[in-house]
């Protein structure tokens, strides 16, 4: 059996694994390994070092030291680089290795050592902007109590270059009781059943984040997805609080905008411990800053990670669920989902770009959908794009002023989409600009599905619409153009379910 095909069998022998919940074992290494923020000659790679992950990591205080080592090959015979870095408490024990000076287009296989114990074994890709192929998966919306990662699993034996993922990697809730529940959710009440439960009450202190973290990161599925390919990675609300704005939180009547900026602070660096990003966050005063847009070149595509949750104005118009009506705030042209100095960077660089798609990863839909009939105003969901017209409008301008083959990827919604973005989004017979492709959740619920299709005849812009089904999005993009499929999970309750593809797309050169 071939070194490659012992490496993708091990990954999927690692999903048989039992929980590792309830794991007594000592091992620092029980949260895996990850690669990230690929680039052409450089990555960083990730571990924390947590003996007892779920009790804030079970280390000692005090500084340690962690050896890496990097590979030519899945034998481990070819040493590439190795060295060692240091970790303590501050940053709970949590290792991120920036490595440079390796070969663009390459893979790499990485392994961590404490004293006597070794990490498993990762592998990782560097991007190369002159690759023929770019092979891309779009993840979302990992509720751990909704369901079973299967749809990881099956991520971690496709292998891609790279994993994006745009956001609620956590889910912020207290435990639920397991079986059906029903929530309040904006006027109404919606259905959720939980399969396994979250660890303690709603995440608030950085302790309660760390160990939330830390059961996600248990998941012998989600630690093979990270195993196999590099991701890049940026948050949505359920990293902090549901819905939050800048520094609003979804309930301002609760807790205060001082008491809220201290949560995101504690929330913000959880989630640089436990992500394969370089730079922790910034704090100036109370005000909290974690780098995560950026480009990446995959090929024939031009990847632009978008973050629409830490510069983005506060919702308008009203909370009403799924959506609600439009109202004067609308006009505003200070609303933004990107803030002033992301806009800038993006415009910049789409018009820069060279690639022959650009991709746009956002957290949230970026094309329009209404929950009412014409004539009436459109009933929209504000905390999407539809909330912030006029800026999409500006981007809908920059892509249609000369930006090649512009495709939006999208999470949030807990529903598979391909929509088509017009020059005016709620009129079909103006110009096609781009695409949005929206992949369904990894495993969150979608109870508002019947509203959406109910409302489907009322979009003619969306080819495709599906949130019954849990899953991912594969993309992989040549010569021959932009094909993405639409990978679905049969039983979103079982680890060991079966994944397959409902649809598959190709993109026409816009």
């Amino acid at each position: 059996m071939s070194d490659r095909r012992q490496f993708i069998v091990a990954l999927g022998a690692a999903t048989l694994l039992p929980d590792l919940k309830a794991s007594t074992t000592r091992d620092p290494f029980t949260l895996g390994v990850a690669s990230g923020s690929p680039r052409d000659t450089s990555v960083v790679l990730w571990t924390r070092l947590a003996p007892d992950p779920l009790n804030g990591g079970g280390m000692p205080a005090g500084r340690v030291e962690v050896e890496y080592r990097v590979y030519a090959d899945e034998s481990r015979q070819r040493l590439v680089q190795r060295g060692t870095v240091e970790t303590s408490e501050h940053k709970a024990h949590s290792v991120h290795v920036l490595v440079r000076g390796l070969e663009p287009g390459r893979e790499y296989w990485y392994q961590f050592r404490h004293g006597d114990a070794l990490s498993p074994l990762g592998r990782t890709r560097t991007t190369d902007m002159k690759a023929g192929r770019a092979r891309l998966a779009l993840a979302s919306c990992n509720s751990y109590e909704s369901g079973r990662f299967a749809a990881y699993a099956d991520m971690a034996k496709w292998a891609p270059d790279c994993v994006i993922h745009v956001g609620d990697y956590i889910y912020e809730g207290a435990a639920a009781a397991l079986g059906v529940t029903r929530r309040r959710v904006g006027a109404g009440e919606l259905s959720f059943e939980s399969v396994r439960q979250h660890n303690g009450a709603e995440t608030v202190t950085l302790w309660d984040y760390r160990n939330r973290y830390a059961l996600y990161r248990s998941d012998a599925q989600l630690q093979a997805a990270h195993a196999a390919s590099p991701w890049i990675v940026a948050l949505d609300d359920h990293e902090i609080d549901n819905n939050w704005a800048g520094d609003v939180p979804q309930d301002p009547w609760a807790q205060t905008r001082l008491e809220f900026k201290v949560r995101k602070l504690a929330a913000l660096q959880a989630y640089y411990e436990h992500m394969p990003i370089e730079q922790p966050p910034q704090l100036t005063g109370l005000d909290t800053h974690l780098q995560l847009y950026g480009a990446y070149r995959f090929g024939p595509a031009q990847v632009h990670l978008l973050d629409t949750r830490q510069y983005r104005s506060d919702q308008v118009c009203g909370q009403g669920f799924p959506g609600d009506e439009s109202c004067e705030a609308f006009q505003d042209p200070r609303l933004t989902m990107l803030g002033t100095t992301q806009e800038q960077w993006l415009v910049e660089t789409l018009r820069r770009s060279t690639a022959r798609y650009n991709v746009l990863a956002s957290q949230t839909w970026f094309a329009p959908f209404r929950y009412n009939a014409p004539p009436a105003a459109p009933r929209i969901n504000m905390d999407q794009w539809d909330g912030y017209p006029l800026e999409r409008q500006r981007m809908i301008e920059l892509l249609a002023s000369g930006v090649a083959n512009p495709v939006v990827l999208s999470g949030d919604w807990h529903a598979s989409a391909a929509m088509r973005i017009h020059r005016d989004p709620w009129n079909t017979r103006s110009p096609r600009v781009g695409h949005n492709l929206c992949g369904t959740s990894i495993s969150s619920h979608c109870p508002w599905s019947g509203a959406m299709r109910d409302a489907l005849q009322d979009n003619p812009h969306v080819d495709h619409l599906n949130g019954d089904r849990r899953g991912y999005l594969r993309c992989d993009v040549d010569s021959g153009g932009w094909r993405s499929e639409f990978r679905v999970v049969e039983d979103p309750r079982q680890a060991d379910s079966a994944v397959r593809t409902e649809l598959e797309i190709r993109l026409q050169d816009v």
